[in-house]
């Protein structure tokens, strides 16, 4: 299995490379050269398997020939006891016909474990096998961060920084990156936005020097494994409500379009899907540019659902280098192009291809708060302010054009109890605190303030890179 840049400047690499780079050379970002694909038998046979066996299965086909069968079971099946629901990513029924995947079973309460887990012994084997001491870095608009820091704490082979928004994540996605107090994680609350934080990460990936001098890789949706990692509960949902004999539907809450083209990548697989509709909250640019088909940057608006406050979703190049039939010049011009104008004018069959599996909604703050609020009323569910855009684009769909007959599963992105203040001003209720949560409060916080300044942060990283290394044992 090999894999390319979606701009075409960058040589074709192997799996573990794609796994240890996150972004490309060229400010691409890598996708399988070809597709593989399960045959209707082959997905038909996931039913009843054990989590950990399908992700094995999945995963081992972007993997190819290096790593064996056996070996990706073993982590897996490691990676996913982390969790604790033992379907790992139940499904339940919330309105006739409408299901919650509940994807915050793992041990930050969101669904960047699924991915995260799974991703951290990937970077183990690699890295121990290669004698290598990564510097790993990563923006995030609240759930990466944690599931990062959980996932590679304590590594003896990979140090880790995070960038996050300061003051525009929950106190609970806080606390769960800068409470852990090993020395190989930092955390920099960055004067910005996520944008802001996204775009340092990129300027560090795109300056050789820097990336060579602290050995950089990435663990944002931009890492192709996660993309593959994230697949795997498309695949395990859609066969228990009867897939491959009938199609389903989804609706995925969505900032960066990650977990939306995991859903894609599962159909490029071979997994019937009659539609995905993109759901975001105000800063709703994926739905726009599937709707109007214009890709254009706005102002982030802060929000109850931080973790979609996004203006530039990194992974709707991978859709639009696939649109365009993979044409990557046309790629590398339209995005070089939007990091300088901030839009892209969507070709009309580019958009007509998007549209073919692609809605959108945008979802505003009262009407998060109404379903959050009504969810609860209607079905004894409290669910999240991501989960509660979702819940209400599902319904509108169902009220709509959709199709009642196909199974619509909503992705449930994070458990309620990230998000208490907002989930209890809503619906007068105060989420349960899982055993993950616990103590928290309790626990003291290390981080650094830095501004919106991608010199600033790679002096930082710098620094932190030379002093982890010399406390490294």
């Amino acid at each position: 299995m090999r894999y390319v840049s979606t701009r075409g400047e960058a040589p074709a690499i192997g799996f573990w490379d794609a796994v240890l780079a996150g972004l490309a050379p060229d400010g691409g970002l890598y996708v399988p050269q070809a597709w593989p694909r399960f045959t209707p038998q082959e997905i038909a046979a996931f039913a009843g398997k054990p989590y950990a066996e399908v992700a094995a299965a999945v995963i081992g086909k972007f993997a190819g020939d290096d790593i064996g069968h056996d070996e990706l079971l073993a982590m897996t099946r490691e990676a996913y006891a982390t969790f604790t629901h033992p379907s790992v990513t139940p499904i339940k029924e919330l309105y006739p016909n409408l299901f919650l995947l509940e994807l915050f079973h793992g041990p930050t309460l969101a669904f960047k474990d699924v991915a995260m887990q799974i991703l951290a012994r990937l970077y183990d084997k690699a890295l121990k096998a290669q004698e290598r001491h990564l510097t790993i870095v990563a923006a995030t608009s609240g759930d990466t961060g944690g599931a990062a820091v959980e996932a590679f704490r304590g590594a003896s082979n990979a140090r880790i920084l995070i960038l996050f928004p300061e003051g525009r994540i929950s106190e609970v996605q806080r606390r769960f990156m800068t409470t852990t107090g090993e020395v190989n994680v930092a955390n920099v609350a960055v004067q910005g936005s996520f944008d802001d934080c996204q775009a340092i990460v990129k300027d560090m990936f795109q300056d050789k020097t820097l990336r060579q001098a602290v050995d950089l890789s990435g663990v944002n949706s931009i890492n192709w494994a996660r993309i593959a990692a994230q697949a795997v509960y498309y695949f395990t949902s859609a066969v228990a409500l009867g897939a491959p004999h009938r199609k389903v539907s989804f609706v995925v809450p969505t900032g960066n379009f990650g977990d939306a083209f995991a859903g894609y990548v599962a159909g490029q697989m071979g997994l019937p899907i009659e539609t995905i509709t993109v759901a975001t909250n105000s800063n709703d640019i994926v739905a726009r540019a599937i709707r109007t088909g214009r890709y254009v940057r706005g102002e982030v608006q802060a929000t109850q659902s931080p973790a979609m406050d996004i203006q530039i979703a990194s992974n709707f190049e991978r859709l639009y280098f696939e649109a365009v039939g993979r044409d990557a010049a046309a790629t590398a011009r339209a995005f070089k192009g939007f990091g300088q104008t901030g839009s892209i004018d969507i070709p009309a069959e580019a958009l007509d291809f998007m549209r073919q599996l692609f809605g959108g909604d945008a979802v505003d703050e009262a009407q998060t708060s109404a379903a959050i609020r009504d969810t609860l009323e209607d079905t004894g569910e409290l669910i999240d302010p991501h989960t509660a855009v979702a819940v209400r684009a599902a319904l509108r769909l169902r009220a709509g054009a959709g199709d009642a007959s196909t199974p619509l599963i909503v992705l449930s992105t994070a458990h309620p109890a990230k998000f208490p203040e907002a989930v209890l001003e809503a619906a007068g209720a105060e989420p349960r605190l899982p055993a993950a949560a616990i103590g928290l409060d309790r626990k003291t916080e290390t981080f650094d303030r830095l501004p919106a300044d991608a010199e600033a942060v790679k002096n930082y990283l710098r620094a932190f890179a030379i002093c982890n290394q010399n406390d490294a044992p």
